[in-house]
Order: C-alpha cells, then sequence, then structure tokens
C-alpha cells in the first residue's frame, strides 16, 4: 500500500512540477498532452501548440530525470550507509561524486565525444570507480578501516580530485569553462528524452539487485564479524557494492552535475518511517529522494525566473541545515 502510495506522490509531483514555471500551465492540459502523445487520436487537442511544447519537450523530460536522478542518488546513499555502517555516509563525501566529475570535465573539455553519445557517461563511471579505488587503497593503506575513517578518507579524497577537476576547468577552452562550472553546480536543464533511458536502466537494474541483496545490507550494518557467520564474503561484497553505486552515481553525475546531500537526507528521513530494514528502506528512499529532487528542482527553476538556479545550491542549501541537525540530535550513533 506504501509502494502505491508513494508512487502516487511521485505521479503527483512530476504533474505539479511540469505545471509550475514562467508559463503555467493547467494540470488538464499536462495531463492531456500526455494522453495525447502516448494514444495519439484519443484528444481532440484543444490546448495552445506553445503548452504543448512546453509539457512534452522542455518540463516533463525535465522532471523525470529529476526523478531518475533523486532515486538514484537516494538509493546510494542508503547502500552506502548500510555498507559502512556511518549514518553521514553518501555519494557526495565519499568521494564518488567528485570522480564522476572529474571523468565527465574530461570529456568535456579535453578529449571530445570520442565514443559518442556514451562519452561522458562512460569517462563519468570511470572516474567514479577510480576515486572508489582511490578511498579504498588510502584507508588500506592509512589502516583506517573503522567506518567513520573511511568517510574522512572519502572527505580528503573528494578534495584531491575536485582540485584535479579544477586544474582541466583552468586548462580548457574558457569558452566552455562557464558551462561546466554551472553542470558542477548541478543542473537539470539539458534533460532530452533521449538521455532518460540511461539513467532508467542503469537505476532499474541497480536497484532490482540492491533489493536482492537487502538481506546482505541488513547483516552488514550489525558488523562484519556477524556478516562473515552468516556466510557472506565481506570483503567482495563491499566492493561489488562500491562499483554498482559508483556505475549508479557516474551515470547520473554525467545528466544531471554534481548534486550533494540527496544520499545523506533521504534515507535517514525514511528509516524514521519505516525502520532500518533494508527491505522497505531502499524502494522507500527510491520514492522520497524521486519526489525531493522533483521539487528542489521547481524551487530552482522558480525562485529567480526567468533565471534558472543550479540545482546544486537549493539541495546544498537544504542539506547543509540537515547535516548540523543530524550532528546535534544523533550525536550517539556509533559506526
Amino acid at each position: 500500500m506504501w509502494v502505491c502510495g508513494a508512487l502516487a506522490v511521485l505521479a503527483a509531483s512530476i504533474s505539479a512540477a511540469v505545471s509550475i514555471g514562467a508559463v503555467p500551465v493547467p494540470l488538464s492540459t499536462v495531463w492531456g498532452v500526455v494522453l495525447d502523445r502516448l494514444l495519439p487520436g484519443l484528444l481532440t487537442p484543444d490546448w495552445p501548440v506553445g503548452h504543448a511544447a512546453i509539457v512534452w519537450e522542455i518540463r516533463l523530460p525535465r522532471a523525470l530525470l529529476a526523478a531518475l536522478v533523486g532515486a538514484g542518488l537516494a538509493l546510494v546513499g542508503a547502500v552506502l550507509q548500510a555498507v559502512t555502517r556511518n549514518p553521514l555516509a553518501d555519494p557526495h563525501l565519499l568521494g564518488i561524486s567528485s570522480g564522476a566529475a572529474f571523468g565527465a570535465i574530461l570529456a568535456l573539455l579535453h578529449t571530445g565525444m570520442f565514443l559518442g553519445f556514451a562519452t561522458v557517461p562512460i569517462l563519468a563511471f570511470l572516474g567514479a570507480l577510480g576515486a572508489t579505488a582511490l578511498v579504498l587503497s588510502v584507508a588500506s593503506f592509512a589502516q583506517a578501516t573503522s567506518a567513520d575513517r573511511l568517510v574522512l578518507t572519502g572527505v580528503a579524497v573528494s578534495f584531491i580530485v575536485m582540485a584535479l577537476a579544477n586544474v582541466l576547468i583552468f586548462l580548457g577552452d574558457p569558452r566552455a569553462a562557464h558551462t561546466v562550472v554551472f553542470w558542477m553546480l548541478g543542473g537539470l536543464g539539458l534533460a532530452q528524452w533521449a538521455h532518460l533511458i540511461w539513467p532508467a536502466v542503469i537505476l532499474l537494474g541497480a536497484g532490482c539487485w540492491f533489493r536482492a541483496v537487502a538481506g546482505s545490507l541488513n547483516a552488514m550494518t550489525i558488523g562484519d564479524e556477524t556478516a562473515t557467520t552468516l556466510g557472506i564474503a565481506v570483503a567482495r561484497f563491499r566492493l561489488t557494492v562500491f562499483v554498482v553505486a559508483a556505475l549508479v552515481t557516474g551515470v547520473m553525475v554525467a545528466f544531471s552535475g554534481v548534486i550533494g546531500f540527496v544520499g545523506l537526507m533521504i534515507p535517514h528521513i525514511v528509516r524514521l518511517l519505516t525502520g532500518g530494514d533494508n527491505a522497505r528502506v531502499l524502494p522507500a528512499s527510491m520514492a522520497l529522494g524521486a519526489v525531493f529532487l522533483v521539487w528542489a528542482d521547481v524551487v530552482a527553476r522558480t525562485l529567480l525566473r526567468p533565471e534558472d538556479m543550479p540545482i546544486g545550491i537549493v539541495t546544498g542549501l537544504i542539506g547543509g541545515v540537515f547535516f548540523i541537525w543530524l550532528l546535534r540530535h544523533r550525536r550517539g550513533i556509533r559506526s
């Protein structure tokens, strides 16, 4: 029942997001345009052509991309918090997002689209995977194997990778640097129907796999010793989780830029509502993350209209306040 309710809330949020903007579009027109495109001839169009273009070509793909990215980042955050046993873990703090940004910037400013449209997603994934490997290697070298030290290692690696990314921007074409800087702050303005298949397929595959191993994730939250006694190959399982998390993060960052704090906030809110069982936490995090980012995008594109504010600014402000609240009220959490 709650899954159906979450999907209904998500559908209503996307409908409202498509309706709201510099040019308001009635909800009846939104649904009419969608039905007319999906089932041609079912309705007799009685809306302006301009409204149809706004709904189908601009706002609907943008809202759907926001939902996919929000769901993906929230899913990865919930998984990383479980596998590291640290409530502050998320793809941004562990350096995965920074690695994905590095790969995407490398493609946009230096290598060119040598693999066609897939160049940015592939290099973003490789960057995220490289950053993940670097975090694990540094943690092993520094003997920082505890959950809290792993997050600190991720923060340090994130600063290093972002510094290297800034070097790429400095050495790149100044005319393209402005676009890349806006992209680094997060934005969904380039959403297109042809782009949605990538994050949708990756999110569906990763979501199904993570849901299938929810029991193993529950065991990991108790401790490595307990997970080992239950027959889980802890090191291999954790590495696999990090690789899949890097894949999801890399693809999401490739199409939306760097959007922080979604993976940190949403799983905490979900656990307050559903408890700690990852069989419920993971799908609920995806649903709430999708709804959250849809509305964050509405705020980003309407707060200073007609200017389009980077969505990372909105999530950063909200996430920073939430982070402070978390530090104040969850001091008793131990890794």
